[in-house]
């Protein structure tokens, strides 16, 4: 049997905590991508509070079986350790569940490589084309405005309507008073 080193007692930790705090994490399969590459996609994550990391399967494996108790639910025969099998990334979305994804997914697109594997939403498991349905919604702060035009618009027709008497008043006593002076 082997021995855990330190190294790879505080990746499973890390790991751990990361899976703790995220609300939602997606599996991508990386391969193909340059280091450089990789660098840039995680600039960009960081920005939407999006993390990439890179770690071998089995440590996934050791780091989800501690915090298994909130995560997957089996769908369709398909549990989300099942996943875990050839070059795996771990895309963790911390605050915005959706915007990290669409990020890497733009990402994946345009270097023409790389690919989603599986996602877990809360307790929901996600496959591959889910989790690309997934990236196509609006973003979080586009559905909020959203939101927020569709509870102005009642207000903006009331006052609408009671300033449409007032406004027929001042517009016919203008009238009046260019008669009168001419």
């Amino acid at each position: 049997f082997f021995m855990a080193t330190q190294k790879k007692i505080d990746t499973v930790k890390e790991l751990t905590d990361k899976f703790s705090r995220a609300k939602a994490l997606f599996l991508a399969d990386y391969r193909g991508l340059k280091h450089k590459q990789l660098e840039e996609l995680r600039k960009l994550l960081k920005k939407t509070e999006g993390e990439f990391v890179v770690t071998k399967n089995r440590l996934l494996l050791k780091a989800l079986g501690q915090k298994r108790s909130h995560l997957v639910k089996e769908q369709q025969g398909e549990t989300f350790t099942g996943f875990l099998t050839g070059t795996t990334a771990t895309l963790f979305s911390f605050a915005d569940e959706v915007a990290p994804l669409k990020e890497l997914l733009k990402f994946f697109k345009t270097a023409g490589v790389g690919k989603p594997k599986a996602g877990l939403l809360g307790a929901t498991l996600l496959t591959e084309s889910e989790v690309a349905r997934l990236s196509t919604i609006p973003g979080r702060q586009q559905l909020l405005a959203q939101i927020v035009g569709q509870l102005n618009a009642p207000i903006q027709g009331l006052h609408y309507a009671l300033s449409w008497n007032i406004n027929r008043l001042v517009w016919g006593l203008q009238a009046v008073r260019e008669k009168k002076t001419t």
